[in-house]
C-alpha cells in the first residue's frame, strides 16, 4: 500500500503567523480610518449654523464656507428674473428663544440688530422667502461684506402653526 501520510512543511507556522499579522494590521488600519472619520464628522457637525453677529464680528469667516441663520427682512427681497439672482437681508436672531415666530418678529423690530446682505445666484425665488421667515444659508462672506449663498433653506413658522377655531364658534358635528 502506498504511503499516504502528510507532513507539514517546515515553514508552515511562520506562513500562518505572517498571514495573521497582515490580517490584524489591515483591521487596525480600517478601524483607525473609521475612527478618524467619526471624529472629524462630529467636530464639523457640532454646530448647525453660526449667527449673523458671529460672522460679522470675526474676520476669519471671510472667504470660508459657513452656514448662517437669520430672520428675513421682507422689505429687502429683490429678484432679478433675467439673471436668476435673489437679494435680501437677514437680521440676527437670538440664540435662545421659546417661540421661533416671536423671536423672528422681535429680531426684525430691533433697530440695533445686525443685518447681513445676502445674494443667491442661479436660483428661482422660493415661496417661503417672505418677511419673518427663518433663513439658513450655506455660502461665503465676501470681502464686500455680502454673503454669497450657494444653498438656501427657509422655515416659515406661520405656515406650520395649528389653525384653531375662533372663540365662541362651535365645531360642526360629523354626520355618519
Amino acid at each position: 500500500m502506498p504511503d499516504t501520510s502528510w507532513e507539514k512543511p517546515k515553514n508552515f507556522h511562520t506562513q500562518r503567523r505572517g498571514q495573521r499579522l497582515k490580517f490584524i494590521g489591515a483591521g487596525l488600519i480600517i478601524l483607525l480610518a473609521v475612527a478618524a472619520l467619526l471624529v472629524s464628522g462630529t467636530l464639523q457637525g457640532a454646530r448647525y449654523f453660526i449667527t449673523v453677529d458671529e460672522v460679522l464680528a470675526d474676520a476669519s469667516y471671510r472667504g470660508r464656507t459657513v452656514r448662517i441663520a437669520g430672520a428675513v427682512a421682507g422689505e429687502t427681497i429683490e429678484y432679478d428674473s433675467e439673471r436668476a439672482i435673489i437679494r435680501f437681508e437677514i437680521v440676527s436672531i437670538p440664540s435662545e428663544y421659546d417661540d421661533l415666530a416671536q423671536a423672528l418678529h422681535a429680531a426684525l423690530q430691533d433697530p440695533a440688530a445686525a443685518r447681513l446682505k445676502i445674494v443667491v445666484a442661479d436660483a428661482a425665488i422660493p415661496d417661503l422667502l417672505q418677511h419673518e421667515a427663518q433663513a439658513i444659508l450655506t455660502g461665503e462672506l465676501g470681502n464686500d461684506g455680502i454673503f454669497h449663498a450657494s444653498e438656501l433653506l427657509l422655515k416659515c413658522p406661520s405656515r406650520f402653526e395649528e389653525s384653531t377655531a375662533p372663540a365662541g364658534l362651535s365645531q360642526i358635528p360629523e354626520h355618519a
